[in-house]
């Protein structure tokens, strides 16, 4: 029998193929390290690790690639307060992420690659996309993806592209710096950051002056490294990340590389709370200690 999945991209079940002549490549977006998970980030995780091994005992080889997000505007924010470096606060997180791991019994990934450590193959990135016409500096310095130029762009979310809000017709005129935004703001959005005064020390050399990577850029870099460039099988993640997190990880790499960042699309649906979705913003969350400490 099959192993059949729901494809959050074609929105129906689809077979999950083994390769002949390669492992099963299998990409999860992981945490971000900037603070403790919550057990609605672990159900996700959780999912993933039961997904990974009905695979491996139906005779699939995977290559299972779970990345750390140890830079972005909420691990670069919360180390500033904490008076702490980067390195110094992301590290103490990642550790206490992977305790809670082995409390659940999940399986180690093949490879956990860390934002931090591929600031190279971002910056090459970039250029590529800017070499293809797929993006511009800003006033800022900071560089864009020009959405415009990519004629799918809202494949997965299935997002109308007359709706779009592009650079040139957001009647604000701004571009968007953020790392995380709604769905109705959708315009081009930063690849890479022009340092700020609150970034304090956490820049990097560009061709384009000192700054950072924008949070999208990461994910794409990290998996066509892991990867060696190829598509791979299965790209998963939780339900709030389709967009506009994978939305513009998809419109970035096809941009670049010419080919299907990923041929399956896998999201998590939320744990609940009280009819609303945990999240550290509306403060109804519990950490797998807080769970343990009740005596489940």
């Amino acid at each position: 029998m099959p192993i059949k999945l729901y494809d959050s991209f074609t929105r129906a079940n689809q077979t999950l193929a083994k390769n002949t002549n390669r492992a099963f490549f299998m990409y999860c977006c992981g945490p971000t390290v900037y603070g403790p998970a919550h057990i609605g980030n672990f159900r996700t995780f959780l999912i993933q690790d039961v997904l990974r091994r009905v695979l491996e005992v139906d005779g699939f080889n995977v290559k299972h690639v779970r990345n750390i997000t140890d830079l972005d505007d909420k691990t670069i924010r919360e180390s500033q307060a904490k008076n702490q470096s980067l390195k110094e606060f992301t590290d103490y997180w990642t550790e206490k992420f992977h305790t809670d791991c082995k409390k659940l019994n999940l399986l180690t990934p093949s490879l956990e690659p860390k934002a931090v450590e591929h600031i190279k193959e971002m910056i090459e990135l970039v250029e590529e996309l800017i070499k293809k016409n797929h993006a511009y500096v800003g006033g800022d310095g900071s560089v864009y993806f020009d959405v415009s130029s990519c004629k799918n762009y809202g494949k997965l979310n299935r997002i109308d592209q007359s709706e779009l809000k592009t650079q040139i017709s957001n009647s604000s005129g701004e571009a968007n710096l953020a790392d995380e935004y709604d769905r109705e703001s959708v315009s081009d959005f930063a690849l890479w950051k022009s340092w700020k005064k609150e970034d304090g020390e956490n820049y990097w050399k560009s061709p384009w002056g000192k700054g950072r990577p924008g949070w999208h850029l990461e994910c794409s870099s990290m998996i066509y490294k892991s990867f060696e460039g190829n598509t791979i099988d299965l790209h998963g993640g939780g339900i709030d990340l389709s967009f506009p997190h994978h939305e513009n990880e998809i419109a970035q790499s096809e941009s670049a590389y010419g080919k299907p960042l990923s041929n399956h699309w896998f999201h998590c649906a939320h744990l609940k709370v009280e009819n609303k979705k945990m999240s550290k913003s509306l403060r109804n969350l519990y950490t797998l200690d807080e769970i343990l400490d009740e005596g489940h």
